[in-house]
């Protein structure tokens, strides 16, 4: 009989090691296809949820009836259009109003029209036979213009600045019926204020400074084009040709100080000042002037600009006591303003 010698300590019997090795090897192979099966069951579960998904996005819109540009329809917490809606104040001046729809149609930008209407009698079938023709043949590659005109009861110049509910762009183009700048100065300027959304961007600069001759810092003298060209600063553009977010227009409807308002439809003058403080206030940051050359609509419209300008030099910014103003330095533009005219 042959005996196999048990060193406990460095060998061990040949036929039992190699029967471990397998029971070991079986063993591991085992644990492995446990440990990996479920794996394979988990990620086979998740593919099956992933495509489930994609395949349920896919054909969900279909299924519910819904539209690309279904969004277009909502309110202002829908994703805002990518143009300008063209803001316009009129009064009274048709063939103004006619010449600048004309003329505004045609800038690739624009979105929407909103003619504000103070008038006591509602704008004729003719006047909107003719914009929307106008609209119409001159409109391309697809566009959608819309043109509406915001009624008012009250003949009031805060009119101008009334919220808009159903205001389907960020950006609002303000302009007056009688000056038109050319569509590529309105598309620079438009480019020039989607890099700052907050700012006003305009193209009509106006300067103020503190009035010495008062004794009393209070008391700040308004200053038109003349006084920009002269003194080579601004302090304020002018809503007649400017870009401004939508939101200022319900900060001007629902928060500007009562006695401001009260002024602006007692005196009929000074709500472009009053917006562009408003949002000098709101931001803590300089309107931004964009240099061009205007067209004027008609001889009527010089004399009534410089009609103004002589009007307005002859008056001066007071500070109430419920609103702020803040100037940077003698030369900077204002910060912060929520004032309102005076006459001196």
């Amino acid at each position: 009989m042959n005996h196999v010698l048990w060193d406990s300590d460095r060998r061990t019997s040949p036929s039992l090691a190699m029967r471990t090795t397998y029971f070991s090897r079986r063993t591991v192979q085992k644990l492995r296809q446990a440990a990996i099966g479920p794996a394979k069951v988990k990620l086979l579960l998740c593919c099956c949820v992933v495509f489930t998904l994609i395949l349920l996005s896919s054909r969900t819109a279909s299924f519910m009836g819904w539209k690309e540009r279904a969004t277009s329809s909502l309110d202002g917490s829908s994703v805002p259009r990518k143009g300008y809606s063209l803001l316009i104040n009129t009064w009274k001046r048709n063939d103004l109003l006619k010449q600048s729809i004309s003329h505004y149609t045609s800038c690739q930008g624009l979105d929407s029209i909103h003619i504000v209407w103070s008038e006591t009698d509602p704008p004729s079938d003719s006047l909107l036979k003719f914009l929307n023709h106008v609209i119409k043949s001159k409109v391309t590659n697809g566009r959608r213009i819309e043109l509406k005109f915001d009624t008012n009861k009250e003949d009031s110049l805060n009119n101008r600045f009334k919220e808009i509910k159903d205001l389907k762009t960020d950006a609002v183009f303000s302009i007056d019926d009688d000056i038109i700048f050319p569509c590529s100065s309105v598309e620079f300027a438009f480019s020039v204020w989607r890099s700052a959304p907050n700012a006003m961007v305009g193209f009509v600069p106006r300067t103020h400074w503190v009035d010495q001759s008062k004794g009393n810092k209070d008391y700040y003298t308004y200053g038109g084009w003349w006084s920009v060209w002269w003194m080579g600063t601004y302090s304020m553009v002018l809503s007649k040709a400017a870009f401004f977010h939508k939101k200022y227009l319900s900060l001007f409807t629902n928060e500007m100080p009562a006695s401001i308002r009260d002024y602006v439809t007692k005196n009929r003058n000074c709500e472009d000042i009053a917006m562009s403080f408003l949002v000098a206030n709101a931001t803590g940051a300089p309107p931004i002037w964009v240099k061009v050359v205007a067209i004027l609509s008609g001889t009527q419209s010089i004399l009534y600009i410089i009609n103004q300008a002589l009007k307005r030099d002859s008056l001066s910014l007071t500070k109430r006591r419920d609103v702020h103003l803040e100037r940077c330095s003698e030369t900077g533009p204002v910060q912060k303003y929520a004032g309102s005219c005076t006459e001196s």
